[in-house]
C-alpha cells in the first residue's frame, strides 16, 4: 500500500505505549475491496478521500512502530461495536486466535 492510510489498532494502549508497537488492520478505499470477502465496510471516508467507501482489510494483519512513523489517532477515534465485532469475526477465521 503507498501513501499514509488509515489503521484499525487491534493491540491495547497499554501494549502500544509500552513497546512502540501497534498491531492492527489497514484501511482503504480502493473500490476493488467491494467484492473482497476480507474487507469489512465501514463506512464513507472523510478528508482528500470524501465520499469514498472505507474499508478494513482484515486479511492484511500489520505491525510497526507508531512512534517512528509518527502515527496519530484518527479523528473518527473507533469504528461502532457492530463493524468492530464483524471485523473481529473475519480476522478470527482467518487465524483462528478464539
Amino acid at each position: 500500500m503507498r501513501d499514509v492510510h488509515p489503521f484499525l489498532v487491534l493491540s491495547p494502549k497499554a501494549f502500544n505505549e509500552r513497546t512502540s508497537l501497534v498491531i492492527g488492520l489497514p484501511m482503504t478505499t480502493a473500490e476493488y475491496n467491494a467484492d473482497n470477502p476480507f474487507a469489512v465496510s465501514v463506512g464513507i471516508a472523510k478528508g482528500r478521500k470524501a465520499g469514498q467507501t472505507s474499508y478494513v482489510l482484515c486479511h492484511q494483519p500489520k505491525s510497526f512502530d507508531w512512534r517512528l512513523r509518527g502515527g496519530a489517532p484518527h479523528p473518527i477515534k473507533k469504528l461502532n461495536d457492530a463493524r468492530f465485532a464483524e471485523v473481529l469475526e473475519i480476522l478470527n477465521q482467518i487465524i483462528r486466535l478464539a
